[in-house]
This record gives C-alpha cells, structure tokens and sequence, in this order.
C-alpha cells in the first residue's frame, strides 16, 4: 500500500473525513494518515484501542513514536494517560494494551537507525518554553539529527513570520483552530507539507495546541525503504 506517500505533496486530512478500518487485532482499528507498505510499514495513523483491547508482544524492528490523545495506554511497563509522549526505538519490544479504551497518535518505522533513545514524557508535567514570537509557547519532545518533535501551544490572535521548513513539517492540531494562508484547520486536523514549504501561520480567537515534527522528510529513516515510486495509490 502506498498512501499519501508522495513526500513531494501537501496532504490536509480533516477529522470529518476519518474512516476508521479495523487493525489485525479484534478491538483496535486504526484512521491511517500516511502509509509505506503492507501490514509492515512506514505508516502514520490515529489508533483506537477499544476497552479491554491489545496487541500480543512484538518488537518494532523500525522504532514506534506515540502521542497519547484520550484515554489510558499501557504495556508491561507503565500506565500513559492523555498527553503522554512515548518513543520506542529500534528493536524494542513490548506488550500494549488498554483497559477503558483510548486514542494515539502512532508512527511507525520512522527512525534513524542511530537513534537509540526510549522515552516515555508525561508532557502535563514538563515545563513549557517561551517560543519565538509573544503568545507561542514550546514543550521540546525529541531531537535527533536535525529531526525535532514538540508540542506547541498558540495564545489566542498570535502570529508568526513567513518561513520556511526545509525538511518539510508534519501538524496534527490537538486543541482549537490553527491556520495559515491556505486554511483554518480544527481540532484533528492532520496536515503535512514537503521539504522547503513556506507559510505564515495564525491563530484566531481560539488558540491552538499542536504536535509538530520537523526535518524528518527526505530524513533518510528506516522506513523510507518501503516507499516506492511516485505513484501514490490508497
């Protein structure tokens, strides 16, 4: 399968346009966003784990990156409620489940093959950072050679200059209303723009919370293996 897999496009997935498919595992279904391959992938997906549901004990040869956005995820090493920021690295392995159910954000198969590092981040706990420009406020996640993952909190009517992302950006909105010049983008909104894109992004009276990774297209990643030709087919 190769979905949304042209790195070269811009890609807007609004929340009304989730379709949810059913996962391997009675229980878990998944909305995917991007995706590199069959039942291995380099995917990206919105992932709900029904009450009682989980997976059986696997290793994730290509890394796993997850945010959790409701509910309670756990394994065999901890409980992670809503907020939590969870880095599985190349080769790890672990047994996921949910007792009461919840929802996350998954990346799979997006790692260098040098980046080692296990996290588990419960970000209601980290301290934010002023960001560049009044009413932006940033809580770092992950750095690794040039590829940075963080949260970031917009004020209500705060603006940012023109730039540019010179290894493309990938958003997903978590609370209120980003926008930019093409687009006012709610709560679940997915968006992922390619290398040297430019915009200028606001906010309106809302505000806005959103995850954003930066530098990881064109990255060189475990996962790009799986990414064929410029054909991009569902």
């Amino acid at each position: 399968m190769q979905l949304n897999s042209d790195f070269t496009k811009r890609v807007l997935i609004r929340p009304e346009q989730y379709q949810f498919v059913a996962s391997p595992l009675a229980g878990v279904s998944r909305m995917m966003l991007d995706r590199a391959g069959d039942e291995v992938a380099r995917a990206t997906s919105i992932v709900r784990y029904a009450a009682g549901s989980g997976y059986s004990r696997h290793t994730h040869d290509g890394g796993e990156e997850i945010l959790v956005l409701d509910g309670v995820f756990s394994d065999e090493h901890g409980d992670y409620p809503a907020g939590s920021y969870l880095r599985n690295p190349p080769g790890s392995s672990h047994q996921p489940f949910s007792k009461d159910g919840c929802t996350l954000l998954v990346k799979l198969w997006q790692f260098a093959a040098n980046d080692t590092q296990q996290l588990a981040i419960d970000t209601r706990q980290q301290p934010w950072r002023p960001g560049l420009v009044p009413g932006l406020s940033v809580l770092p996640l992950h750095e690794h050679d040039g590829v940075s993952t963080a949260l970031v909190r917009w004020a209500p009517d705060t603006r940012f200059s023109r730039h540019t992302h010179v290894g493309g950006e990938e958003i997903l909105v978590l609370e209120g209303v980003f926008c930019d010049e093409n687009g006012r983008y709610p709560a679940g909104s997915w968006l992922r723009s390619p290398r040297y894109s430019q915009h200028t992004p606001f906010t309106g009276t809302e505000g806005a919370l959103i995850y954003v990774k930066v530098g990881h297209l064109g990255a060189g990643l475990l996962g790009d293996k799986f990414i064929q030709s410029s054909q991009d087919t569902a």
